[in-house]
């Protein structure tokens, strides 16, 4: 709750903030700032226009404001610098509540001090939000590396990195300016020039013609102030961005003068660094950077309440003395307790007395267990997630329980270097001290519904029940899509594959909206490469598909192969143009070309074709772009061949090797890189990025190719995977 309060305050101040940083620039847009005027001259020019003038001004922009007195009393007036013709002056009175808001909150003395500790807050948020954003993507040096997560998640770290310079500078500049508002720290202020005891109390001369006031220059006033007329010992007070001194209204001396000390120009940096006046185009910058506190507070707020929802409230656990089996969860923002409870649901079913709790509370006083489940995310570099902090130090102090068998499963995303690496070093450790393992270690890529049904299979075969466990994460809402055309491809074969483009479907107004009311039909936004999700009839959990179009090619394609006994792969050939799914995008953005004119390799078999020709539609740059692809038979089911052969000719892609399996002599697409590997060795030494699409079988086969065929460069595939290089979508 104090972070959702500060939240509140961070948005008051980064709006606010952002508001103020304009008052600089419009200030230095509407002012010409002459060089080689001294003040004697632009005093000259002002005397002459307001012989009772009491004081000159010059704001950090340039602009000079200029106080006197008239017969209608006090007044100001703005001057030009260049001509000294007088200007309009208006303060304006909104941007003076803003600012009063960002200050003090329009509550005087207990707003500063909130302001000052909210500046505070967000130099703690600034660094501690660094240290996390440097830990979830392994370290400083893959701090540019593309972010995962959720929608909220990936674009409240992104936001912040993008913004984190400018908002610790505000924070750090902000609390300093607040330390010193209550005399916590020195601004410099108090370090006046001593008034001079005597002047030469001679009559007073034109102020054009003083020597002090000719030597300053009109680039460095701060502000002049007039000698009381009448009065023979009263003299000019001028103060300059060097320092501050007293000037003979009679013979233009310098009669005492105090340079500003360190503390003092020290103060002055920090407030233009703050404030952005004299520095104008700093102070958008950084009003740009406030912007983001009110989104970061938006997201952050998001990904807190996924959270909360999210957290485990695990129905119907037994106790950890009296289950038969326990299942313990490591998770960093709660997501593997969904698939947690739905083992401990399913298990329950089947008449065990389950015990589901955090790693973190791993005991040896498992009295009637019989088997250990470990559930586990990976955070970051290979750490541990939140909940399973402390599990392997617990592990180092416990003995093994002969009587209790245990076996892993690992959550993580395949892109990351070190994928599911907390979890293979749970079950390392687990069977080095002594352990009994049941089943091999099992890994699931991002969140796959699929593969935890799989991995459902296995246990209930070791546990000797048929478990069925299914579990779908908490996914975008839904949209319908028309089914506009497909291409279908050895329809002969068992096992058919289709290209099937979908449309987005019109969506009345209002239910009695006739025809030309139809509201114009739009696609959400994707890219190809991103997934989309669909529900087939009769399946809560949805199937992936990797895009092979992006939205602004009108069309949302997919390329499916029909596979035996599945459900939505049934489902999704058996449509017709015309026909409507329902289904949601889930962005994929780690699975894209790098941005420039390095060699990309695209490397596919069978439907993993579908995004990499995607990629290649898009190449409109020209840039180099190699394909390598296996099929099954040339004849019945080259995908894509048309529209590879006119990107051949049109040069988006550069070459094409092809690899068919059901022919004489067939090969397969690991085959064709090794056939290529000297020509491959040079795209890579020439910066080359590596993209592969298809079955998870295929994918090892083609890192074991590459692996051979970088050798000689003293590079391999983990290689270009840290630095961004080598990417997979893999099913």
């Amino acid at each position: 709750m104090l972070g959702l309060f500060c939240g509140l305050l961070l948005t008051v101040l980064g709006l606010t903030g952002a508001l103020l940083s304009l008052d600089p620039a419009l200030d230095r847009l509407g002012t010409t700032v002459p060089s080689g005027v001294s003040v004697a001259e632009m005093a000259g020019r002002v005397a002459r226009l307001y012989p009772s003038v009491e004081q000159i001004q010059r704001t950090p922009s340039g602009s000079l404001i200029v106080y006197y007195s008239s017969d209608a009393g006090d007044s100001v007036v703005g001057v030009d610098p260049v001509s000294g013709a007088a200007t309009a002056y208006a303060p304006s009175v909104v941007f003076r509540w803003i600012k009063q808001l960002h200050r003090s909150m329009l509550l005087d003395t207990p707003g500063r001090l909130a302001a000052g500790l909210t500046a505070l807050t967000l130099l703690g948020l600034c660094v501690s939000g660094m240290l996390l954003l440097v830990k979830r993507t392994g370290g400083w040096r893959q701090i540019a590396a593309p972010l995962h997560g959720n929608w909220s998640q990936r674009w409240h770290a992104e936001l912040g990195r993008i913004a984190m310079a400018g908002l610790l500078l505000s924070a750090l500049t902000g609390a300093y300016m607040s330390a010193a508002t209550f005399a916590l720290v020195s601004d410099g202020m108090q370090n006046e020039p001593d008034f001079p005891a005597a002047t030469s109390g001679g009559p007073p001369q034109p102020a054009a013609s003083l020597a002090a006031l000719k030597q300053a220059d009109l680039a460095d006033l701060r502000e002049l102030v007039f000698p009381i007329p009448g009065e023979p010992a009263a003299v000019y007070t001028l103060r300059t961005m060097q320092g501050d001194g007293y000037v003979d209204q009679s013979t233009g001396a310098l009669l005492t003068y105090r340079p500003h000390s360190v503390v003092r120009e020290g103060y002055e940096l920090v407030y233009q660094l703050h404030t952005g006046e004299g520095l104008w185009w700093l102070g958008l910058l950084l009003g740009v950077c406030a912007l983001a506190a009110p989104w970061l507070a938006v997201t952050g707020t998001m990904v807190w309440w996924r959270r909360r929802r999210a957290r485990p409230r695990i129905r119907n656990n037994s106790s950890a003395q009296s289950a038969d089996t326990v299942i313990l969860v490591g998770s960093e923002n709660n997501s593997t307790w969904g698939f947690a409870q739905a083992l401990h649901d399913a298990l329950r079913a089947h008449g065990r007395q389950v015990h589901t709790a955090p790693m973190n509370q791993f005991s040896a006083r498992y009295r009637s267990a019989r088997d250990l489940m470990l559930l586990t995310a990976t955070y970051g570099d290979g750490g541990a997630p939140a909940t399973a902090s402390r599990f392997l130090e617990q592990l180092e102090r416990l003995a093994a329980n002969p009587a209790l068998r245990f076996c892993v499963l690992g959550f993580g995303d395949r892109q990351f270097p070190k994928f599911c690496q907390f979890a293979r070093d749970v079950d390392a450790a687990m069977s080095a001290h002594g352990w009994q393992r049941a089943l091999e270690l099992a890994t699931i890529d991002r969140q796959s519904s699929q593969e935890f049904t799989r991995w459902g299979v296995s246990v209930g075969a070791m546990l000797g029940i048929a478990l069925k466990l299914e579990h779908a994460p908490p996914h975008p809402r839904t949209f319908a899509l028309r089914l506009a055309e497909r291409i279908d491809y050895g329809v002969q074969e068992q096992e058919p594959t289709a290209v099937l483009r979908f449309a987005a479907t019109p969506v009345h107004q209002a239910h009695t909206a006739p025809k030309r009311l139809l509201r114009q039909p739009r696609l959400p936004h994707f890219e190809a490469g991103d997934l989309v999700g669909v529900m087939a009839p009769g399946s809560p959990v949805p199937r992936f598909y990797s895009l092979a179009s992006g939205a602004r090619d009108g069309v949302l394609e997919i390329c499916v192969r029909r596979q035996p006994g599945g459900l939505c792969s049934s489902y999704l050939h058996g449509l017709q143009p015309g026909a409507c799914i329902e289904a949601f995008i889930l962005p994929n953005p780690q699975f894209r070309p790098a941005s420039g004119k390095a060699p990309i390799i695209l490397v596919g078999a069978g439907t993993g074709i579908g995004p990499l020709a995607g990629f290649i539609r898009n190449n409109s740059g020209r840039h180099p772009m190699y394909l390598y692809w296996g099929g099954r038979n040339p004849e019945s089911d080259f995908l894509y061949e048309p529209e590879l052969r006119n990107y051949l000719a049109d040069r988006r892609l550069t070459q094409l090797h092809t690899a068919f399996s059901r022919v004489k002599d067939g090969v397969r697409v690991q085959n064709r890189l090794i056939d290529d590997a000297d020509n491959l060795r040079g795209l890579i030494a020439d910066g080359g990025q590596v993209l592969v699409c298809g079955s998870r079988a295929m994918a090892e086969n083609v890192r074991l190719a590459l692996n051979e065929v970088l050798a000689p460069l003293k590079l391999d595939v983990q290689f270009l995977k840290n630095h961004g290089r080598y990417r997979e979508d893999v099913f």
